[in-house]
């Protein structure tokens, strides 16, 4: 099953960083890298800012691969972690990504 990893992170240095590591270990056979802006309640408090999303598309059977290299190199104490699974792609595309990771 193909699934849809979304993390983010501070500065887009860490975030390609870890995408470079995902891609190179096989873990992953695409990651975008998107600027966002982000609200959320941190500690009590409520926060707003800029941050770059990681959509990172893999397998199922990297999922908990994929977390724990997150958790261990990420800077953040909670790293955002959400998996969606994909119910459809095109047949290549599925080939591609399978040949991949």
């Amino acid at each position: 099953m193909l699934v849809l990893i979304q993390s983010s992170t501070s500065n887009k240095k860490e975030a390609k960083k870890i995408a470079k590591i995902l891609l190179k270990k096989k873990l992953a056979a695409c990651v975008q890298i998107s600027k966002i802006n982000s609200l959320y309640t941190w500690q009590n408090s409520l926060n707003e800012e800029k941050e770059f999303l990681l959509s990172i598309k893999s397998t199922r059977k990297k999922i908990n691969k994929i977390f724990k290299l997150i958790k261990k190199i990420h800077s953040y104490d909670l790293p955002e972690f959400v998996v969606f699974k994909i119910d459809k792609s095109s047949k290549k595309y599925k080939k591609w990504l399978l040949s991949l990771c």
